[in-house]
């Protein structure tokens, strides 16, 4: 089965998931079906020096680091194949509740998931994406811009997420679930400026 054969109007859950081997990167978000891109060199740039950064910080400690490709699921009641309709690849994902990590991947909410944006994420997939974020109790919620070096860091309280403000060049971010872990944003968006695209 090729990807176009897929009719991406319906529904699918995880066991479906399992079936397919395309050669297209796929996430599903409440069973739709939302095809990845390639990233770009600044995408690997930017997820490089955050993944490099938390690797380092949690080597000695509980908590793990995967970047992607790397499936989470996340279930909203049972934790059946045919019954999650939400698996998706963060960029980078932290877990420090280690019970919930198996060979697929990871089978409930990461403590942290970092997505770097590109120009194919659409609207309704990053609403979405918030939204069930927020459902399942991802503590920290990270969102990166590498066209406008912006971070945003939504943080969980009573439920419900609660946004940071805007940072840029300059600005320190320290995680509320990594105690000591900071991101010096000028460190970080200096990374594209070595490797500026070629102007046409």
């Amino acid at each position: 089965m090729q990807f176009s054969d897929i009719d991406i109007n319906l529904t699918y859950t995880y066991a479906d998931y399992l079936k397919w081997q395309f050669e297209e990167r796929i996430e599903l978000i409440k069973g739709k079906i939302y095809k990845m891109s390639a990233p770009n060199r600044m995408h690997q740039k930017l997820s490089g020096f955050l993944y490099v950064n938390l690797y380092n910080y949690l080597n000695t400690k509980n908590c793990e680091v995967y970047s992607a490709p790397f499936d989470v699921r996340l279930p909203r009641k049972s934790k059946d194949d045919k019954d999650i309709i939400t698996v998706v690849q963060p960029d980078i994902c932290v877990i420090c509740n280690t019970q919930i990590l198996d060979f697929k991947g990871c089978l409930g909410a990461p403590d942290i998931v970092i997505e770097i944006l590109s120009p194919s994420n659409n609207v309704l997939e990053l609403k979405n994406k918030y939204e069930i974020y927020e459902e399942v109790g991802v503590k920290e919620y990270w969102v990166v811009s590498p066209d406008i070096k912006t971070f945003l860091a939504y943080t969980l309280y009573n439920n419900k997420y609660k946004s940071s403000r805007l940072m840029v060049s300059g600005d320190i971010f320290t995680s509320s679930v990594l105690p000591d872990f900071s991101i010096n944003m000028t460190d970080m968006f200096n990374k594209l400026d070595e490797y500026k695209l070629p102007t046409k």
